[in-house]
């Protein structure tokens, strides 16, 4: 689909109660449905449209409201002229949101990217606007061409989610220093198995690094 072909992105009304008015979901891509895109609490979900509608973990975008307090509650208020010591918090310790944990780092990180302050890796530049085909084996089938931006955004986000695992696995209260090691070396041997797409990115600090001998 050319650039002067794409729909444009829809824009809700700030009540209405779709996918698209939440900051978990972000678009991707198009398809035949219109704009498509994936939801950062279920992924497993793959992309789906922002006219879905919008489950309990639903968040609007603009901030989270906080509710008003009371006016008998404001009028007791009595303002304290002592300093305020605040804690500085753990980017590692857990968070529980119901039927869902996560580090304080990976929530933050869910809400800077829905508010579009983080940045993708960028892709190296002999490879924008390029195109991937894959060829069968058969001579009587079609060719498949794949656009290499969009190849580049799922090797991203299979980076991005490997780096949420090790975060989860350095944070969790019930595995032992031996589990945690054995586990982080099999992330340690995928990271070596996707190797082979570091050309995709243009920055050496953004390629997947593995043991010597899976690289």
């Amino acid at each position: 689909m050319s650039e002067d072909s794409t729909p444009a992105l829809p824009v809700f009304k700030p009540e209405e109660r779709v996918c698209g008015n939440c900051k978990m979901w972000s678009p991707h891509s198009v398809d035949h449905r219109g704009w498509v895109g994936p939801c950062r609490i279920y992924p497993g979900r793959g992309l789906f449209p922002p006219s879905a509608p919008l489950c309990d973990k639903f968040t609007p975008r603009g901030g989270v409201s906080v509710p008003e307090a009371a006016p008998a509650a404001r009028a007791r208020a009595v303002r304290s002229v002592a300093p305020v010591v605040r804690r500085k918090s753990d980017p590692n310790e857990i968070v529980d949101l119901g039927d869902l944990n996560m580090t304080r780092e990976e929530l933050m990180e869910i809400f800077r990217e829905a508010a579009g302050e983080t940045e993708a890796p960028p892709l190296a530049g002999k490879w924008e606007g390029g195109t991937l085909r894959l060829i069968p084996g058969k001579t009587d089938l079609q060719a498949k061409d794949l656009p290499i931006d969009n190849l580049f955004h799922k090797v991203v986000m299979v980076r991005d989610r490997l780096r949420t695992l090790e975060q989860k696995l350095n944070a969790h209260p019930k595995l032992s220093d031996a589990e945690k090691v054995e586990m982080q070396s099999y992330i340690t041997r995928v990271y070596g198995s996707l190797t082979s797409f570091n050309i995709l990115f243009r920055e050496k600090n953004d390629q997947f690094v593995g043991q010597k001998g899976d690289e």
